[in-house]
């Protein structure tokens, strides 16, 4: 028994111990929790000073830091309120037990006395005073979410009014105009480091001088340019001029516009002209169909439903060329009738080069693009008197592509292409065809035109449209001067 209470009295001891340390961590815990509260509310004020220095534009951020710090608060607090908890549950758990252990050594009844011991002895062992960890599972430190504001508070101080980008100027002689495509070329007066990015604005226009209030067309923007140059690609020029002007920008305010620049955008402009069209063909604006069923009468009404928008604009030449728009109806003569499946574009050839483009249904049974004279008779067909150059497709029994004039024609051994080039020099007496795609030349006619000439085409049992408003491509000019002094293996159709 002396043995027993022994064993007993060092249990009771290191429990007495354990909860004297128990004691003391929760008041070190309530200290904490004293600790958090007032750290907490001294970073918040802290930090709700520094916040009062700023602009309004700060109050996002205050906000989450302060949501931050009463997180963190609250999650600590949970975490120390839970230790505590479990603490005090445990220190009168020990309580309670040391009490039934006083009481059963001070007891006489020796018979009980062995079965209290063991009792007691089972309890100790299982006190929640020895399984509770005695260091805090959250700290009351709150420095970590400290704020210096200090160098952004200079950084504020710093900020000042940027200056305004200046003007920049349009090179007009490094501008470009070529192919369809225009590369306008600006500088600064000054460099400018700020400068984030240019806006070019452009826009068609038939009118020399400066941009007047009203124009016919709107300006067209292109945003986010870095250099201090930008191409235009895959324009149609149906229009005398193209008006440009461009500002800079940094990353918080935009300059002034350029004076603007007007670039001449010379090319070869033409409609149809549906007053000459067989009545089996369908015009619609550059587009020809093949109609079995089509009258005069139809095309009739479609001539007086012609508006004068600005596609049905003067033509477009390169300075030197005079291509001049030919009445509606040839005159003193009716459409092309018979087996003659031909419609004119309505924009005379007399001097310059031009070049314009005809996609075409392979399909079509017969197809013939080239020029004619306006002589041209209403029952002829396209190359088979001495008033027309073309190239012909027949599609009928047999496949072939040849070049015909003055009812002579020569095959021609090349691919078909999905669309053909038409290139003409009037002074220089060249008709050359190309692949519309590759700009590989088919074929040329060389020689001398008795009169001014109109673009020409035919189809039957199909169709075809025209791209018009179109330079003469470099690589066409470059192969042009190449072969300016070669003769001609085409002598036999001029």
């Amino acid at each position: 028994m002396d043995d027993q209470k022994e064993s007993l009295r060092k249990i009771t001891n290191t429990l007495a111990l354990k909860n004297e340390e128990i004691q003391n961590f929760i008041c070190c815990l309530k200290q904490s929790l004293l600790n958090l509260e007032a750290n907490s509310n001294r970073v918040q004020e802290d930090l709700e000073g520094e916040f009062s220095s700023l602009y309004s534009t700060l109050d996002e951020l205050k906000e989450g830091m302060i949501t931050r710090i009463k997180q963190e608060r609250a999650s600590r607090t949970y975490e120390l309120q839970n230790q505590l908890s479990a603490c005090t549950k445990a220190l009168e758990s020990s309580e309670e037990l040391l009490e039934v252990t006083n009481q059963t050594l001070c007891s006489s009844n020796a018979d009980g006395f062995i079965q209290a011991a063991k009792d007691i002895k089972d309890s100790v062992t299982m006190a929640p005073a020895f399984r509770l960890s005695l260091k805090a599972k959250a700290s009351d430190n709150m420095s970590h979410l400290m704020v210096d504001f200090s160098q952004e508070r200079e950084m504020l101080r710093a900020i000042k009014f940027l200056p305004v980008p200046t003007t920049p100027e349009i090179q007009a002689s490094d501008c470009l105009v070529c192919d369809n495509t225009v590369t306008v070329v600006w500088s600064l007066p000054e460099p400018d480091a700020k400068i984030d990015h240019y806006v070019l604005e452009h826009r068609r226009t038939n009118h020399e001088g400066p941009p007047r209030v009203r124009e016919d067309y709107p300006w067209m923007v292109v945003e986010g340019i870095r250099q201090t140059e930008y191409t235009l690609t895959g324009l149609r020029f149906d229009t005398r001029f193209m008006t440009f002007r461009v500002k800079a920008c940094n990353k918080a305010v935009a300059g002034e516009f350029s004076e603007p620049v007007n670039l001449e955008t010379f090319a070869f402009l033409f409609k149809l002209d549906s007053g000459s069209a067989h009545q089996n063909l369908r015009v619609e604006d550059m587009n020809v169909e093949w109609d079995s069923c089509g009258g005069k009468v139809q095309e009739i009404k479609k001539d007086k439903g012609r508006t004068g928008s600005p596609m049905n604009s003067p033509a477009r030449v390169a300075p030197g060329m005079s291509p001049k728009r030919a009445p509606s109806a040839r005159v003193g003569r009716d459409r092309f009738t018979a087996e003659s499946y031909t419609v004119l574009g309505d924009t005379m050839i007399d001097a310059g080069q031009q070049y314009w483009e005809v996609r075409f249904d392979k399909e079509s049974k017969a197809f013939a693009v080239g020029v004619a004279l306006r002589t041209l008779g209403k029952f002829d067909q396209l190359g088979k008197s001495g008033a027309s150059w073309c190239l012909h497709l027949n599609n009928w029994l047999q496949q072939s592509l040849t070049a015909k004039h003055n009812n002579k024609a020569r095959t021609l051994d090349c691919p078909i292409p999905d669309r053909i080039g038409v290139y003409c020099n009037y002074e220089e007496g060249i008709l050359s065809f190309y692949n519309g795609k590759t700009k590989q030349q088919i074929h040329t006619f060389r020689t001398k035109f008795p009169q001014p000439i109109l673009p020409a085409f035919m189809v039957w049992n199909g169709s075809f449209s025209v791209q018009t408003g179109l330079q003469v491509p470099s690589i066409v000019q470059c192969g042009q001067k190449r072969n300016s002094d070669a003769s001609s293996s085409n002598a036999s159709l001029t």
